[in-house]
């Protein structure tokens, strides 16, 4: 890949992207001054993605605690318990098989997307300002910090001019599935590991190739076992963080890497025993750390094997392709029916990038790391129609090549549609390398090469993402008095019970940090006797009894069998507590029905409690 690249002056093939251009020991004011100018370029870029960045997430702030994105809620709910439970690990208590949900069986952390690393990272945040803050700040600085990696990457490893890594950055930071993901995913936002991936898989590709050593008597050595330990070092990290985008970013390495050694033979030749190596030392490596965390997501307690979406129902319909994104400025609502969600606008590219795309691929011609790009794009962005294809809402009989991948261990897990979010990058690549060999030339083509690629990428400026107020929480809980009520590592029932479609109550553990733990909730897990992957879990009769009474209102007959089993449930469960704020809705009737179940109530500040 690195052979065909080119490089600039201040960029040589073998130098260490990340800790490029580190400061001396001692600084002189000019030799400082030449510093600072230097890095001038690339910190006004970096400031202008946060600037980016904040402007799309400013409806979070400054109140994150009062606001929700309004397009998926829902999943927000979900992880900002995760970031609650993760930040735990700073105070000595966690565990892979969390009892803070699910009660009595928890929840396996692996098994979800609980971006466990990202959530440990920012304990302190969380522990300070609560999860809400640490969640806004996930959303605004993975767009950012994966726009700023790319930049780093394209600038430092490819050479590239300023400009073109520029615009190439934006696209794989802001691009129409980035924005998208935004809606509370953030396992598949924080992608700026990426870029340190595929640098480290070049840096070993470029170490194991003797032909790039002055001496050319085999591959450094040094240079191999230092790339394979960082890149498993960086593997392991990006399965806490979102192993769906590890798996992605992996399947389309493999795909570019066979092309290269076709387009390029020789490099193969020479850079395989070696390439080789270090990528079993760095697999090894990475074993040693995650082979336990590993089995037990598929195989330890609450975990599942198989994956639940449907890969029928999360296809990407062909049109969306060259239709732009209803998240641009220039976006239409009626676009949206071409997906499953607003999360899910992955493929929402808009034909004037597809078109300068091509055009510049053409124009590169038979470039080794150009014909690897628009293969991997191909092959990513034909797998993400899924197993039939479908055209503009309807389901043809023409299969899809996501056919050959179905029911595969591991595979069947990952959305198809999402396997459209690796051809950013590889697009973003294409026009980095015709963008940068345009303005390196001469002619006219040193203007409109740049050009055609700004004015392809304007239709996708993403508009901010619409937010909303949401209910604030009871005192009860916002206050510490559930303190009262449950001892912290017990057990609270909240009234209705938190389900994968209403998990709000959710929002009471999380308030108080993940102190105590709660029955069901929105999670996945197994469900049934053979332990296929499902969301949330089977309701207890008392559960199913609440759940009607939030839902409709009335006072349904409750009679000895029904308080029975409230106390087999509330056995069942381990709870401590059962607790109903007062404005929730259907209030009165709830009350009543509990009330008739374990007795009279006991008011703390603005909730009703029972102990059970």
């Amino acid at each position: 890949m690195s052979s065909a690249a080119p490089t600039a002056p201040d960029a040589a093939p073998d130098q260490d992207v990340l800790a490029a251009d580190r400061l001396p020991r001692r600084l002189s004011p000019a030799r400082l001054l030449t510093t600072i100018s230097r890095h001038r370029a690339g910190v006004t870029v970096g400031l202008l993605f946060v600037a980016l960045a904040g402007w799309l997430t400013h409806g979070l702030w400054p109140d994150p605690a009062t606001r929700v994105l309004a397009l998926n809620p829902a999943d927000q709910a979900l992880y900002e318990w995760f970031l609650a439970v993760d930040a735990r690990a700073l105070l000595g208590d966690f565990d892979l098989l969390t009892d803070r949900l699910n009660a009595p069986d928890g929840v396996n952390l692996m098994t979800n997307t609980t971006v466990i690393a990202l959530g440990i990272l920012l304990a302190p945040v969380t522990l300070l300002l609560g999860a809400p803050v640490t969640f806004a700040l996930l959303a605004l600085a993975n767009l950012a910090g994966t726009a700023v990696a790319w930049y780093l990457l394209f600038t430092r490893a490819l050479g590239a001019h300023r400009v073109a890594a520029a615009l190439g950055a934006a696209l794989c930071g802001f691009g129409p599935g980035m924005v998208s993901q935004t809606n509370s995913h953030l396992h598949m936002t924080a992608q700026w590991l990426v870029p340190v991936i595929v640098w480290l898989v070049v840096r070993l590709l470029r170490a194991a190739d003797p032909a790039g050593r002055a001496t050319a008597d085999g591959p450094d050595r040094r240079r191999v076992v230092s790339s394979a330990v960082g890149l498993a070092a960086a593997v392991t990290a990006q399965v806490f963080i979102g192993e769906e985008v590890l798996f992605l970013s992996a399947l389309t390495l493999l795909v570019m890497a066979v092309t290269y050694a076709v387009t390029d033979p020789g490099l193969a030749r020479r850079a395989l025993p070696g390439f080789a190596g270090g990528m079993v030392l760095a697999a090894g490596l990475a074993l040693l750390v995650l082979a336990w965390p590993l089995w037990f997501q598929f195989a330890g307690p609450q975990g599942v094997a198989d994956g639940m979406f449907s890969p029928h129902y999360f296809s990407a319909d062909l049109r969306s392709w060259w239709t732009v994104s209803p998240l641009s400025v220039v976006g239409s609502d009626g676009a949206a029916r071409l997906t499953t969600g607003p999360a899910e606008y992955n493929t929402f590219l808009g034909w004037p990038l597809l078109l300068v795309t091509t055009a510049c691929a053409v124009w590169l011609g038979r470039r080794p790391l150009a014909v690897a790009c628009v293969v991997g794009a191909l092959a990513m962005g034909a797998l993400s129609l899924g197993p039939r294809v479908v055209l503009d809402g309807e389901r043809t009989a023409v299969p899809g090549p996501y056919t050959l991948l179905s029911g595969l261990p591991v595979v069947d897990g990952a959305l198809p549609m999402r396997f459209a979010l690796a051809t950013l990058p590889l697009i973003a690549t294409l026009l980095v390398l015709a963008a940068d060999r345009a303005l390196r030339g001469a002619g006219r083509a040193r203007r409109l090469v740049p050009a055609a690629v700004g004015v392809a990428l304007l239709p996708l400026l993403p508009a901010p993402l619409p937010t909303a107020e949401r209910p604030p929480l009871p005192e009860f809980v916002t206050a510490g008095h559930w303190r009262q009520c449950v001892e912290p590592g017990g057990v609270l029932v909240p009234v209705p019970l938190a389900t994968p479609q209403e998990p709000w109550p959710m929002r009471w553990a999380t308030a108080a940090d993940a102190a105590f733990g709660m029955p069901e909730g929105f999670f996945i897990g197994p469900y049934g006797r053979d332990g296929t992957a499902a969301m949330g879990t089977y309701k207890l009769p008392t559960s199913a009894l609440l759940t009607e009474v939030a839902r409709r209102g009335g006072q349904p007959v409750i009679g000895d069998q029904q308080r029975r089993q409230a106390a087999k449930d509330a056995d069942f469960w381990g709870a401590s507590c059962v607790a109903l704020a007062v404005d929730t809705p259907h209030a009165d009737s709830l009350r009543g029905t509990l009330e008739q179940l374990y007795g009279p109530s006991t008011r703390i500040a603005d909730a009703w409690i029972w102990r059970v």
